[in-house]
């Protein structure tokens, strides 16, 4: 089966050398399968942002390497990574541009990988195809092509990033704890839309979550990272049939710890 995403004997530090170092990440060593939809969790301080980081490229690597589809993207910046690693922000207001409109919002999603120039932004032609992605949704949103996006609520602004994030389909998706910032009820519509549209479009998606019980119901696997190891890697059937007991059973069987962060049950 064809790895997307290859990482090996990847190491993060934050203030090497110094008597604060942080050895955050340590020699992870993790394959991502093309239609992977990986879940990750993990206590706080455990390594999950700086991993997300690390593949996205906001973070340089020192010690390790990382393959996007064969390709060696260790030393690639954020801009060059982007093209293939689009990415979902746990603030709403990050992965849009607020005082443009949804179209013109789309738009800019629609060139993703291109060169810009100075063309007429939204084109008549990609109005309906606009509108049809965005009945997609279920949201009733294709009929606010031109609201300013910065108006919408965050549920659904989320709901847009996330087709922003697909409309081409990049190699590898990252989800960074995308509905944290929702309440409930609004949470559990986006992560139906994220459900919906890695499945429809094949993708191969990463997603950090805090919630446990979004870990385990969705994905095809789940990692779980502690003190910057992968302490829990469960996939296929066996993570189909996880429950919360299982997980915290197979966590305190290979980490030799006890999960002590109440947040990671919340659901």
């Amino acid at each position: 089966m064809n790895n997307i995403l290859e990482i090996r004997n990847l190491h993060q530090y934050f203030e090497r050398g110094t008597v604060n170092e942080n050895h955050v990440l340590r020699g992870i060593d993790l394959a991502l399968n093309d239609g992977d939809f990986v879940t990750v969790i993990g206590g706080n301080g455990a390594g999950k942002s700086t991993l997300l980081n690390s593949i996205a490229g906001t973070l340089p690597i020192r010690e390790g390497e990382i393959f996007l589809n064969g390709q060696n993207i260790t030393q690639q910046k954020v801009q060059q990574r982007a093209k293939n690693i689009s990415r979902v922000f746990q603030d709403p207001k990050m992965g849009t541009a607020v005082r443009l409109t949804v179209e013109e919002n789309l738009a800019l999603a629609l060139k993703r990988g291109e060169k810009r120039g100075l063309s007429a932004g939204v084109k008549a032609k990609n109005k309906d195809f606009f509108k049809t992605q965005l009945a997609t949704l279920g949201l009733g949103l294709e009929e606010r092509l031109a609201a300013e996006i910065g108006l919408l609520s965050g549920g659904q602004r989320q709901a847009i990033t996330l087709l922003m994030a697909t409309l081409v389909k990049p190699q590898l998706i990252l989800l960074d704890e995308h509905t944290a910032a929702l309440d409930p009820k609004t949470s559990a519509v986006v992560m139906n839309l994220t459900e919906k549209l890695i499945n429809e479009h094949h993708l191969t998606a990463f997603m950090v979550t805090h919630n446990m019980e979004d870990a385990i119901r969705y994905g095809n696997r789940l990692i779980m990272l502690h003190q910057g190891k992968i302490a829990v890697d469960v996939a296929g059937e066996a993570k189909a049939k996880l429950t919360v007991p299982d997980l915290l059973e197979l966590f305190q069987k290979n980490s030799g710890n006890e999960l002590a962060d109440d947040k990671l049950l919340l659901g």
